[in-house]
């Protein structure tokens, strides 16, 4: 039976994953909700489906790509969870049900306390004490944004946690009203009425209107109803809502989309209003009302009406809807984290669980693929190579450590390879959906990179570079903590962790050096110049360096294995800097990937290697697998071989 179970264990985990492929469906009888979502509408640059718009605001506001209603309610109580576009629909059609979700997370007491918000849980007042609806917080939004002009007048290195948490709330603030007025004025209490009468009257105000400008006289009230009307139309724009209305003819004219508010302002000028504004004033209507037969009627004809102009649009909606209910790299953690639990069990006793090692193989193989299905995916979506930002970053340099941990593995069956796949893929991809909760991680690509071949050559041989540098890293982390901290550090088992590190350096020595070659030509064709000494390149060539530090310091003989280790985790800190660090100051033609708030996890880790750097100069003689040796250097015999 343990000879069989990897292979079903991969079996039932490739059907969990694949059931997210087969396209969900709007349940007769119930809103289209799945339809609703792959409506277009243009932010952050894009064409983007309604979908990724709510899973994307709902990220930055909650953190979740759900919302839950009930949160002060255990999952055993069964809490009422609706999907993002379902949160979406009442926010943008009925804002007054929407007010009472609570899906605005706020941590910081200090903030609670300025917002007068319940500090703990509280399951009698239907509080968890953390997410809280905007019916309890637009009371004190004067107070709130005191504190946040205050705030963003300070260096981003005097901010406290209290002034982050103000920032942040006031950046949802604007994500929350732009939301509510992106198909009708927040105040509407009956959108398709107000419409009507909006057009109606719009005949007698512009006639009194010209008369006023001609010096005659002109009906004052018939004036002053179009103005009134008008003016709430601006303030809709004003709050740069997405745009939900598509150009008038066909083609992917991203300039001649519009907000509503500008579309309905329109019908002043004696046009005729666009198809898309009377197709939403039905469905708000609609929706509002309950009518669910006609709200979806009003789905689909909107649809169909779009179809015949907008269908390149509508393909790439639907594909980008698919994506975001497959959640590639959600699936592909949870992979990761399985198939590194079957590894370290298998280190306990390799004998025994020889089925465990080859189970996380066949685990990490399936969430590799799944990794770069949702590569391939993005890829497809955005027209452009897989390295275009930070997040973008972070998942291929986890999937280039998964690649390179399965091969460890294919030569060195001791699950160490396998392990590297397992945890790399994992850090990488939390530290992904971290810089995910910043919003839309598709977004237009920056000026700075503007692509062309170099640059995608550059960007893809760099980030291996950064990767592998990582992998050899982390085995020089597997080296130090099984050496010192257990007895499973044998001597075979020191000796290929010491040919895997110093072949993982080599490679990235060399991916390194002409990613950043490649990157200077690139330079040189974009800005007219092969180097700048920018942060970012500096970065760069540091990691080059440190490269070849280790490389000339082994063949030297200056270092023996834990030199080499402690070197090589020297290469994490130099890599996490060129990563991450550089882009923190702001600075340079490569600061695009600015973010302030990773600064004390960038810290934590440098730190957390400098302690295990530390920890490598321990002597011989303390640690747990060598403990038998009295020399203080890397001895002969049962220690580490030379």
């Amino acid at each position: 039976m343990k000879k069989h179970l990897p292979l079903l264990l991969f079996v039932l985990f490739a059907a969990w994953a694949g059931k997210a492929l087969i396209p969900e469906k709007d349940k007769s009888g119930e809103l289209a909700v799945q339809e609703f979502g792959r409506l277009p509408v243009l932010t952050n640059g894009r064409v983007q489906p309604l979908d990724s718009l709510a899973r994307n605001s709902l990220l930055q506001l909650r953190e979740k790509q759900s919302a839950n209603l009930e949160p002060w309610k255990d999952n055993m109580a069964r809490p009422k969870v609706i999907s993002a576009t379902e949160w979406l629909m009442a926010m943008m059609m009925d804002p007054v049900t929407a007010d009472a979700y609570p899906v605005i997370r706020i941590d910081n007491p200090d903030l609670k306390g300025l917002l007068s918000l319940p500090m703990d849980a509280d399951a009698s007042r239907q509080t968890d004490g953390k997410h809280f609806p905007w019916l309890q917080i637009r009371g004190k939004l004067a107070e709130l944004q005191t504190e946040a002009n205050r705030a963003q007048k300070l260096d981003q290195s005097h901010r406290t946690p209290f002034d982050q948490a103000v920032l942040h709330l006031w950046n949802g603030v604007g994500i929350y009203m732009r939301l509510q007025n992106t198909l009708q004025p927040q105040n509407a209490k009956n959108w398709p009425e107000e419409f009507a009468q909006y057009r109606e009257r719009v005949p007698a105000g512009v006639t009194a209107a010209r008369a006023q400008q001609a010096k005659q006289p002109y009906d004052e009230a018939a004036l002053e109803a179009l103005m009134t009307d008008l003016s709430r139309f601006d303030a809709m724009r004003q709050l740069e809502p997405p745009l939900i209305v598509p150009p008038h003819g066909a083609g992917d004219h991203q300039h001649d989309w519009m907000r509503m508010g500008d579309a309905v302002m329109e019908v002043a000028r004696g046009d005729a209003p666009h198809f898309s504004v009377a197709a939403y004033v039905k469905m708000t209507g609609a929706f509002r009302e309950g009518r669910t037969a006609d709200f979806n009627g009003a789905v689909t004809d909107y649809l169909g009406a779009l179809s015949t102009e907008f269908a390149p649009q509508l393909k790439k909606t639907r594909s980008e809807q698919r994506f975001n209910a497959f959640a590639p790299f959600y699936k592909s953690m949870t992979l990761y984290v399985i198939a590194g639990l079957c590894a370290l069990v298998f280190w306990v006793a390799p004998s025994r669980f020889e089925w465990l090692r080859r189970s996380a193989v066949w685990l990490t193989v399936l969430a590799l693929l799944i990794h770069t299905a949702g590569l391939i995916f993005r890829m497809t979506l955005e027209g452009r190579p897989p390295v275009t930002n930070l997040y973008s970053s972070a998942i291929f340099i986890g999937w280039g450590a998964c690649v390179l941990g399965l091969i460890l593995e294919r030569f060195w069956r001791n699950s160490i390879g396998v392990t590297v796949s397992s945890v790399v893929g994992f850090v990488t991809l939390i530290v992904a959906h971290h810089l995910s909760l910043s919003g839309d991680t598709m977004e237009m690509m920056r000026a700075v990179l503007d692509t062309n071949f170099w640059l995608a050559t550059h960007v893809v041989v760099v980030t291996l570079g950064y990767a592998s540098t990582f992998v050899a890293g982390f085995l020089a982390i597997v080296f130090i903590v099984r050496g010192l901290f257990t007895r499973g550090l044998d001597p075979a088992t020191a000796k290929s962790l010491s040919k895997m590190v110093y072949g993982i350096v080599c490679f990235a020595a060399l991916f390194s050096f002409v990613g950043t070659v490649l990157g200077g030509i690139w330079a040189d064709q974009s800005w007219g110049r092969f180097w700048g000494w920018d942060p970012k390149e500096n970065g760069a060539l540091i990691i080059v360096l440190w490269n070849a530090l280790i490389l000339h310091a082994r063949w030297g003989g200056l270092v023996k294995e834990r030199g080499l280790m402690a070197l090589a985790i020297g290469g994490n800190i130099v890599t996490s800097w060129s990563w991450f660090g550089v882009n923190m100051l702001g600075i340079g033609l490569h600061s695009y990937g600015f973010m302030d708030a990773a600064f004390r996890w960038l810290m934590l880790f440098v730190g957390s290697q400098a302690a295990l750097i530390l920890l490598a100069a321990i002597p011989l003689r303390l640690w747990r697998s060598f403990s038998s040796s009295k020399a203080d250097d890397d001895p002969p015999g049962r220690a580490l071989p030379a």
